[in-house]
């Protein structure tokens, strides 16, 4: 069997996980993640074995991981994803160089798969709210506290509260410490991303609907009770990241939801 065309290694960078995968123009591969702490070029250099002609597309968030990823591209292209690379959107922003690579994968990707206006909910470390105009215009967003920083900062700092594992609560009311901070955190960050959601539609009453779309790791578990979001896209930054890789080496990129 013929082996699919591998024409870039996609890497996110964030400050808990690295996600990474092969793709082609128009696909994504097997997805992967490791800790960004044990993030090495060694690591990334047994992943690339035998793809030699792979472009590197990364988007980091986490500065010194980035002289790793160099050594270990060697003579391969690193496409670094940045507020002057060739996007499908235009930033309408003060200060672009200080967005998050992340943040304009995600915009980039939803614009692309979407269509706009939409706002891009990702949940990762921090919870990052971005908002993509109908003009395909990058505007900004709003910066929250993931929800594991949440619960686990009341693990840390209270003497009695135990680390939780976070699933959808069986209840409001819980029967114990552990059932009662299952319900804070999950019903709590609901209401966080429903105000936030309200705030910003508020402010831009665009006529066309707004698609709202969630990522990362939490998503599928806090979306899934929210009725205002229209998708869950677990890979959508990486989306991101292949729309960059062919806008930024002269290959249209296929639409693939």
């Amino acid at each position: 069997m013929k082996k699919p065309a591998t024409d870039f290694l996609l890497i996110d960078v964030s400050n808990s996980f690295t996600k990474l995968a092969f793709a082609s123009h128009s696909r994504i591969g097997r997805t992967s993640k490791i800790a960004t702490s044990i993030l090495t070029a060694d690591r990334i250099t047994k992943i690339l074995r035998g793809h030699d002609s792979a472009t590197l597309v990364v988007s980091s968030v986490v500065p010194k991981k980035n002289g790793e990823i160099r050594r270990a591209a060697g003579n391969r292209k690193v496409i670094w994803l940045t507020s002057r690379s060739r996007l499908n959107v235009r930033i309408d922003y003060p200060d672009p160089k200080t967005i998050g690579a992340d943040r304009l994968a995600n915009a980039v990707a939803v614009a692309k798969l979407y269509g706009t206006p939409a706002i891009v909910i990702d949940f990762g470390t921090a919870v990052t709210f971005d908002i993509v105009a109908p003009d395909n215009a990058y505007i900004g967003g709003v910066i929250a506290p993931g929800l594991e920083a949440m619960t686990n900062f009341l693990y840390d700092r209270t003497a009695l509260l135990p680390r939780i594992s976070l699933r959808e609560p069986r209840s409001a009311i819980g029967k114990s410490t552990n059932q009662a901070m299952v319900a804070g955190a999950i019903f709590g960050y609901r209401g966080l991303v429903r105000e936030i959601l309200q705030r910003i539609t508020a402010e831009k009453s665009w006529k066309d609907k707004v698609r709202i779309v969630a990522t990362g790791g939490y998503a599928k578990l806090i979306a899934r009770k929210l009725p205002e979001v229209d998708a869950v896209h677990e890979n959508l930054t990486l989306e991101g990241l292949r729309l960059v890789g062919c806008m930024n080496s002269g290959r249209a990129a296929p639409t693939n939801v």
